[in-house]
């Protein structure tokens, strides 16, 4: 069955390509083991000198690769510009600290010496997803490969333009055979490459069933695994924030890549002193997101990723209107074409619905009104998902207190969630586990050796 890249603006096929076959997969397999035996052993100078390269073909390339997600996935072209520059960044930042981060680290012991040594461990299958079909390769390849790592990308299947151009960014970079390599195949084949004894380790950033899968698969051969999974942010609103700031930047941070972002606000959690004009004003600011053409740099909100995608918000949104949730604005799928949806707010939201319990992958923001501060963080970590969270205050003080009692793997006081090359990114409970990024990505998946001497 053949791999479509379908255009989510007028749902128009852009392009096929036929699966890989077990024999090409078989001899990727065979290249990623020799190719680990010399990368492995190149120093973190040659290494860090290709990726500061590959940032450079990035910038290069910055609007053909913009476009190229605008065309698979909708991303407006100014959001994939930016995401091709944190790309570069990411590259950069490993190709710079890499072996600061992977350096010897001393150990203090009765007697003689001992310390600890990274060590790279082989080659590392990426399951990765649309959304950011760009930096979420980048974040996982970069620093993996820094470490001596080889990798092989198994992509999202609706992005196979998007894969294949970050495979050949890689050759264009001057990297050697083996070292990073992209497979075109369906999901059905991940558990046999886990399978694969030339697989050593595993890192999925997608839904919660994938990352159920790829997590047993992983198991059953001891093999380390990351999961990177759903989130349904909690943007708490203290009664004494600064409302206007925070309505603007609440807008903002659901309404990224059409709210197709694991780390968007999703779950506004308002104090019910400032919660009638919080709802004002954040409909207004809502209403400035208007859908249409992604290719357009004047358009601020392109369509979802597909079709499907539309109508499963369609029908989470439906269900929570039949379950008592109101809708302040928008509610429906947009226009006669493509796969666009309005923007939506749904207010009364309550435990049971959609709204409050599912994560809802789309430009649809869920407001509930909280008594108090510790009824809004009650409501906050009432959630089988803690990836990421934001707290607006004017008391910093109570901001830190807040983001010390909700249980996600980050907090943000007085800012929205965002992915920096310089912060862990992760999460707990089912948003999965393990840390991207900062020193601690880096030491995801090395050899944690201890040596003793005398």
């Amino acid at each position: 069955m053949a791999i479509q890249s379908v255009n989510p603006t007028n749902n128009q096929i852009e392009a096929e390509f036929e699966p890989h076959s077990s024999a090409y997969v078989e001899s990727a397999l065979e290249r990623t083991e020799q190719a680990f035996k010399s990368w492995s052993a190149e120093s973190f100078a040659y290494r860090g000198k290709l990726f500061i390269q590959l940032a450079s073909q990035l910038r290069s390339q910055k609007e053909d690769l913009a476009r190229l997600m605008t065309l698979e996935m909708g991303k407006t072209i100014n959001e994939g510009i930016a995401e091709i520059e944190k790309c570069a960044w990411v590259c950069e930042y490993y190709a710079e600290n890499a072996e600061r981060f992977l350096k010897d680290e001393p150990l203090t012991t009765d007697s003689g010496k001992a310390f600890i040594s990274y060590e790279p461990i082989g080659c590392v299958l990426a399951v990765m997803p649309w959304n950011f079909p760009f930096w979420q390769v980048f974040r996982y390849a970069a620093p993996t490969l820094m470490a001596g790592n080889t990798g092989i990308l198994k992509h999202a299947s609706n992005v196979p333009q998007c894969a294949l151009a970050i495979e050949q960014l890689f050759i264009e970079a001057g990297f050697p055979v083996g070292v990073f390599q992209n497979l075109l195949i369906e999901s059905s084949g991940v558990e046999a490459l886990i399978d694969d004894r030339r697989i050593v380790a595993v890192t999925l950033t997608g839904s919660e069933p994938a990352g159920a899968k790829v997590a047993e698969a992983a198991g059953r051969n001891i093999k380390s695994s990351l999961l990177e999974l759903g989130g349904s942010d909690p943007f708490i609103v203290l009664a004494d924030a600064d409302i206007d700031k925070t309505c603007r930047i609440a807008a903002k941070a659901r309404m990224i890549n059409c709210g197709q972002s694991c780390i968007a606000a999703k779950r506004f959690i308002v104090v019910e002193r400032v919660y009638e004009e919080f709802i004002h004003k954040f409909t207004a600011f809502m209403k400035t997101y208007i859908p249409a053409d992604p290719l357009q740099k004047s358009t601020n909100c392109g369509p979802m990723a597909s079709l499907s995608l539309a109508e499963e918000l369609q029908r989470q949104v439906s269900e929570s209107v039949k379950a008592g949730a109101h809708i302040e604005l928008g509610g429906k799928m947009a226009g006669n074409q493509g796969a666009f949806f309005e923007p939506t707010i749904l207010t009364g939201v309550k435990e049971g619905m959609p709204a409050f319990e599912e994560e809802m992958f789309g430009p649809v923001a869920s407001v509930i009104k909280a008594k108090d501060t510790d009824h809004a963080v009650a409501i906050a970590n009432n959630s089988r998902f803690g990836l990421g969270g934001s707290v607006w205050t004017a008391d910093p003080k109570m901001g830190l207190e807040v983001a010390r009692k909700v249980q996600t793997g980050a907090m943000f006081v007085n800012q929205m969630v965002a992915s920096d090359p310089r912060l862990p990114f992760g999460g707990i409970k089912k948003s999965g586990y393990g840390r991207e990024l900062s020193h601690l990505g880096i030491r995801e998946f090395v050899n944690q050796k201890t040596i003793v001497l005398p």
